[in-house]
């Protein structure tokens, strides 16, 4: 019965996701260029209280910890698993006051309504997996755009979804460099949980009543540690709480 009536919930989730980006991708663009950064940043906060809200007609529930963890007005590196397309918009509206900005493949920058806007106009760093030192160069002017404006970065350093929420081995090279140029930082690790059940059956029908948690870990001060020591516990402390 659980999967007959996620047939049509599953239309009109996808109705008004999909209507979300187009209209907002409009929004954004008028934002953008007629109120600058701040004016787009607030209208990127909507549309993602919006995508969230919508998979909720899903019966999806999201419970955050941790947010007595976060440090105001210094730089933060949030390092998190990364198991759905659907950990994008959950982090981003609910971290909205620490203006993250991600670290995402060069092929997301065009043909996505909405979200191309937002990674090519929003700060984040756009990078070409086959070319090392454009990645390393990108991500080095995002290190340093959020140590000057005490802005966040995201990152997943699996450097892709695990489908089935068991993670996979990270990839220090992106942190390395975030690290090393944002000397002022914090590195934030970030455990998500059961977003990639929102798919566990497909992209159609989707899953019903998944109960996705993310949590915020104590930070850690870059300047404090060794970038092997800091990359360790991060990755530890990512993993302990996957309960996949």
């Amino acid at each position: 019965m659980k999967k007959v009536l996620s047939y049509p919930l599953s239309i009109i989730f996808y109705v008004f996701y999909g209507l979300t980006l187009l209209v907002m991708h409009v929004v954004q663009w008028l934002c953008h260029n007629l109120g600058g950064y701040a004016t787009h940043h607030k209208s990127v906060k909507v549309m993602n209280g919006l995508l969230v809200f919508w998979t909720r007609i899903l019966g999806t529930t999201y419970t955050y910890k941790g947010h007595e963890n976060l440090i105001q007005n210094v730089p933060l590196i949030f390092v998190s698993n990364h198991q759905s397309m659907y950990d994008i918009s959950p982090l981003e509206y609910d971290l909205a006051d620490y203006h993250p900005k991600f670290i995402s493949k060069i092929e997301l920058g065009k043909g996505i309504p909405s979200v191309s806007y937002n990674l090519t106009h929003g700060g984040s760093a756009l990078i070409d997996r086959k070319n090392g030192k454009q990645a390393i160069e990108e991500i080095k002017k995002l290190a340093q755009y959020i140590q000057k404006n005490n802005y966040s970065a995201i990152i997943f350093p699996e450097g892709t979804r695990s489908k089935n929420g068991v993670p996979k081995s990270f990839k220090e090279n992106g942190l390395k460099v975030l690290t090393k140029y944002a000397k002022d930082a914090y590195v934030v690790p970030v455990t998500l949980n059961n977003t990639w059940e929102i798919e566990k059956w497909g992209k159609f029908p989707m899953y019903l009543g998944a109960k996705v948690t993310i949590q915020y870990h104590k930070p850690l001060k870059v300047s404090e540690y060794k970038f092997d020591e800091i990359f360790e516990l991060t990755e530890k402390t990512v993993k302990s709480s996957i309960t996949a």
